[in-house]
């Protein structure tokens, strides 16, 4: 095995990448610029950071808050809706804010069997799911019409919530869904295949942000109402409570930190 290589912009861009809640902005911006690493390692680093927030988010928020009342609905964004997104929904609303920023990073959540028609698949798209399907694991490519790099990760089942919810909607075109199954995939594109380390570092905390603004646009539906779970008072498997944002964010970052410094370190390019 290859030992790591630690380089100064390197080791300051890795610090900031685990501390970035507190690091002082200036981190990257003035030190942390130097050195590239390759798309693919890049990839695996988002798809790490996502697989954690959607976990913790349905199997710490969405479960347990089911059972205590809440709601979580397609229709959550609308006005007079007081409820959470769905985790697929969830996603979607943090591929938007992506789209906003002004990173070239797409993220798109898709399926052979979608709920909302816009997630199907396009028939190139489904060919290369077909060997994710098959294989359980991510491809990488680039996309020949637009010369993007391209990633798609599977997207499995991982907790009861996912199955009953897919298999339990009126418009679901598939109600024989079990857990661990790959319901469909999660794709990533980037323009180039090298990425700097500054980029690195900046787009793993433009994810992490856009987690916090989705899961902080749920918890601003309790505004007002009279019987809204305590904010900042803990999880719901723990009382009538939700963490807010900054808990949220604190522990997918605790969670995902360690692989997404591993796979960094861990880059040969």
């Amino acid at each position: 095995m290859k030992a790591p290589r630690f380089t100064a912009p390197l080791l300051l861009v890795v610090v900031g990448i685990y501390l970035f809640a507190t690091a002082p902005p200036a981190l990257a911006e003035t030190r942390g610029a130097g050195g590239s690493l390759a798309t693919e390692t890049l990839f695996k680093m988002l798809a790490n950071e996502n697989d954690v927030a959607r976990a913790l988010y349905t199997k710490e928020i969405v479960g347990p808050g089911k059972k205590r009342g809440l709601a979580f609905r397609e229709d959550w964004a609308e006005q007079d809706v007081v409820a959470g997104p769905l985790p697929a929904l969830f996603l979607r609303s943090c591929a938007q804010i992506l789209f906003r920023s002004r990173h070239p990073l797409g993220l798109r959540l898709g399926s052979d069997f979608p709920i909302e028609s816009s997630n199907r698949f396009t028939e190139d798209e489904q060919r290369v799911f077909t060997e994710v399907r098959s294989s359980r694991q991510p491809r990488f490519f680039q996309n020949p019409r637009s010369g993007r790099q391209v990633a798609m990760f599977p997207d499995l089942a991982s907790a009861a919530a996912c199955v009953s919810c897919h298999n339990e909607h009126e418009k679901t075109t598939k109600s024989d869904w079990q857990l661990g199954d790959v319901m469909g995939a999660t794709t990533w594109t980037w323009p180039t295949d090298q990425v700097s380390h500054h980029e690195a570092y900046a787009l793993v905390k433009s994810y992490r942000e856009a987690v916090r603004e989705t899961y902080q646009r749920f918890l601003d539906e309790f505004d007002g109402v009279a019987d809204a779970p305590e904010i900042g008072g803990g999880w719901p498997a723990e009382a009538a409570a939700l963490p807010d944002a900054d808990q949220f964010v604190a522990e997918c970052v605790k969670r995902s930190s360690r692989q997404t410094l591993a796979l960094l370190l861990a880059d040969d390019s």
